[in-house]
């Protein structure tokens, strides 16, 4: 583990550092900035001012409004009355087997002229060079698509304890050479906060409608790039692109409970393996450390697990300097751990008692993989 987030620390690389080739400055191909957003009056003006601001000019930046309850329209359509390049428009009504998101990126990409497509969300804030270093990303790496993951903004101690926990699973489990190099589709993940694609590509793949009734769209449109024998990869955008994903205990617990399981495809008994095996390696050795030297347990076993406590805290350190995080947060590890088995139970017990997953307002019963139901469309910020 420490090994593979050593080189992974090396491979998960900045896309400040790529500049776009003088060859394609030249051509100034158009890039489309795709963006959903349901009820976003909070966060769509800030999202749309700094990305008008691009040292890239040649974007058009269109937004779909998907069926909001608030200002989220009339924000965006006085905005692109002082900007030409930014667009409204109002989603459609959700299709049935479809989920929301994915129905707003199908949408988007049909409305978009652009060369490079660029899908992010609403929440999101960019820094001037944040389409031009993506785009260069790509081409330097002779790549079909990629993700890129923000510097996430914490401020709750929710927020502290989960929010940065994907990225650290990412680089300890997650072979970063095998991600780009590999055919396999296993080795693959993404981020919708910012994903980029070629155009060919995205409309070979068959774009946002062959994840259609996906929860997690963005790793499983990823897939789909390695599939169709394209190569992807994920990059570091912490000097480009910031996002607040969550706010408050609710959302933590909504945002997670959705992803959890269907990150192991509803599967009972591998998201009960992967508990397990988590516990393990990142929970057990606090937790057995004091037992063990009080019970006096062989020396052995307590120099294994003062070794495994040591290489967790490296790697925690490491990740906060990277990223620049606070330092204490690193103590709050083994609560984070419990924190993340907790809503894992959560977001089982949600699945199969058909509570149903809730994401934006949007409840969705997604017990039979062959017939995902819409169980509500109202705006809702309870769990």
């Amino acid at each position: 583990m420490l090994l593979n987030f050593l080189v992974n620390n090396f491979l998960f690389k900045d896309t400040s550092r790529f500049k776009l080739p003088q060859d394609i400055l030249d051509k100034n191909p158009l890039v489309s900035i795709l963006i959903p957003a349901r009820n976003e009056e909070e966060n769509i003006k800030r999202c749309l001012l700094s990305l008008a601001k691009q040292d890239y000019r040649n974007i058009e930046i269109l937004v779909l409004d998907d069926s909001s309850t608030d200002n989220t329209a009339g924000i965006v359509r006085g905005l692109s009355k002082k900007d030409r390049r930014i667009r409204l428009y109002h989603g459609k009504k959700l299709k049935k087997g479809w989920m929301g998101k994915p129905y707003a990126c199908h949408q988007l990409a049909g409305y978009a002229r652009g060369d490079y497509l660029i899908f992010t969300d609403a929440d999101t804030l960019h820094f001037p060079g944040s389409v031009s270093s993506s785009v260069a990303s790509l081409l330097r790496n002779k790549l079909g698509a990629l993700s890129i993951f923000s510097k996430e903004i914490m401020v709750t101690i929710h927020e502290r304890m989960m929010v940065p926990f994907g990225v650290y699973m990412i680089l300890c489990f997650m072979p970063l050479y095998l991600v780009k190099r590999a055919k396999s589709a296993l080795f693959c993940t993404a981020i919708g906060q910012f994903m980029l694609f070629k155009r060919d590509v995205y409309e070979k793949i068959g774009g946002h409608e062959s994840v259609k009734s996906e929860v997690l769209e963005d790793i499983k449109i990823s897939k789909r790039v390695k599939r169709s024998g394209y190569r992807f990869m994920i990059f570091d955008g912490r000097n480009n692109l910031y996002c607040r994903s969550y706010r408050n205990f609710r959302e933590v617990i909504r945002g997670y409970s959705k992803v959890l399981f269907a990150a192991f495809d509803y599967k009972l008994h591998i998201i009960s393996i992967i508990i397990v095996l988590v516990s393990a390696v990142l929970l057990f050795p606090f937790l057995w450390l004091i037992p063990a030297i009080l019970f006096k347990w062989p020396m052995i076993m307590i120099e294994l697990m003062v070794l495994q406590i040591a290489i967790i805290l490296i790697t925690r350190i490491v990740l906060s300097i990277r990223f620049k995080s606070r330092a204490v947060d690193i103590l709050l590890h083994p609560f984070t751990i419990v924190y993340l088995v907790l809503i894992a139970v959560n977001s089982i017990f949600n699945t199969i008692a058909g509570v149903g997953v809730n994401w934006k307002g949007r409840v969705y019963d997604v017990r039979r993989e062959d017939d995902l139901t819409l169980v509500d469309d109202s705006y809702k910020l309870k769990i």
